[in-house]
């Protein structure tokens, strides 16, 4: 499997951008054993503002940054979720228009009819804000509406499960297992063990006076009980019921009415239609929305690091951006090729410490110090399931 993690980095030009990627490329890919597969990013010629517009907007940046991640990664939880029985399909599900996400990392493209690069950088981020702000409180009630269903018909359908002891049994009953209409009689519904099924044939009728004669009636069995019916006068079903718990069989309190189990097995299907129904509208909303918040927070960790190093490398704009996809187990050895390539840029960084300090464009997510501007990216969408 590929890699989840990638590392996108900037590095200032040299005479020219193509001489910097050159370089990272001779440093990382063509080397005896390739330490990385690495995408040229080309940045499109964004607004840069004042310096105290890039340092606000560089603080800004990392709250948007982690806002549009977690709503990305909501909406993936969530298709899981809706999935249920079907998460293999989840990865196939995760994609960015046709593309799966890893050719979409490696192929990006400034997305132009989006993000108009006419507006300020801070106008950009307003946009994504506002857009994923939306996704997220459609999301809410989307979820809320299909979870309020699936709930609804896992109630019933857990009432229809487990044991005889607990569970409804209106799906279990029909209309000819009772006397009904009757002024005098009754028919209880008695749950009894299988290891005593032959005390209660041989003795149910001696419980008390008044049951009818062979009027226990076998319904359905489990594993480990089984539901029978048994006649009596109504003016002994107190004392039956004393008698039976004495004897370990447990009357089940139920009363037989035909229009309620009606409606109970016709809510079921009506609960089952409606999931059914909002089923693939709803998939396909997660899958498209997905794919619109990850290419929004692509654009933000762009943003960030054309922030960065306009910050760190100065003016004019000069920088070659690049997306690393690290090898397996060579993330170490593709730190230090970098460090390798990039120490002259400052030489505090060479012992990659923890700096203890804020400079935007310096520290990372991590706090870690590198002589080149660097963000991590984790694609992996699907490690809850």
């Amino acid at each position: 499997m590929a890699s989840q993690e990638y590392w996108l980095i900037s590095a200032p030009g040299d005479k020219t951008c193509q001489q910097t990627w050159d370089k990272l490329q001779a440093a990382t890919c063509n080397v005896e054993k390739p330490l990385s597969v690495n995408s040229r990013y080309q940045l499109p010629d964004l607004k840069v503002g004042t310096l105290d517009t890039l340092v606000g907007l560089s603080d800004d940046l990392i709250k948007v940054d982690g806002f549009v991640e977690g709503v990305t990664r909501k909406i993936s939880q969530y298709m899981g979720d809706v999935l249920e029985d079907q998460k293999d399909k989840l990865v196939e599900n995760l994609t960015v228009g046709p593309h799966d996400l890893h050719t979409y990392m490696s192929k990006w493209q400034w997305d132009h009819a989006k993000y108009p690069v006419k507006l300020s950088l801070r106008g950009i981020v307003e946009i994504i804000n506002k857009q994923i702000s939306t996704i997220d409180g459609d999301l809410k009630v989307k979820s809320q509406a299909y979870n309020a269903i699936k709930n609804s018909l896992q109630s019933l359908e857990r009432k229809q499960a487990g044991s005889l002891l607990s569970r409804d049994l209106s799906d279990l009953v029909k209309k000819e297992d009772f006397v009904l209409n009757s002024e005098y009689l009754s028919t209880l519904l008695v749950i009894v063990s299988k290891s005593s099924v032959n005390e209660w044939n041989n003795n149910y009728e001696k419980l008390c006076d008044m049951i009818v004669p062979r009027s226990s009636k076998k319904i359905y069995e489990d594993n480990e009980h089984v539901l029978f019916g048994v006649t009596l006068f109504n003016k002994v079903i107190d004392e039956f019921k004393h008698h039976a718990r004495d004897n370990r069989f447990i009357v089940r309190d139920f009363k037989y009415n035909e229009s309620e189990v009606a409606a109970g097995r016709t809510e079921i299907s009506r609960l089952e239609a409606d999931k059914k129904k909002q089923f693939a509208p709803l998939l396909r909303w997660l899958k498209t929305n997905f794919g619109e918040c990850v290419v929004a927070w692509i654009h933000i960790k762009v943003l960030r690091l054309f922030v960065e190093s306009v910050l760190r490398y100065g003016l004019p704009v000069n920088f070659q951006a690049a997306l690393l996809q690290p090898a397996k187990k060579s993330q170490k050895k593709l730190r230090e090729a970098l460090m390798k390539l990039y120490r002259h840029l400052d030489t505090t960084a060479s012992s990659n410490v923890d700096v203890g300090f804020d400079i935007p464009g310096v520290t990372t997510q991590q706090g870690d110090y590198y002589p080149y501007v660097y963000f991590s990216i984790n694609i992996d969408f699907t490690s809850a399931y």
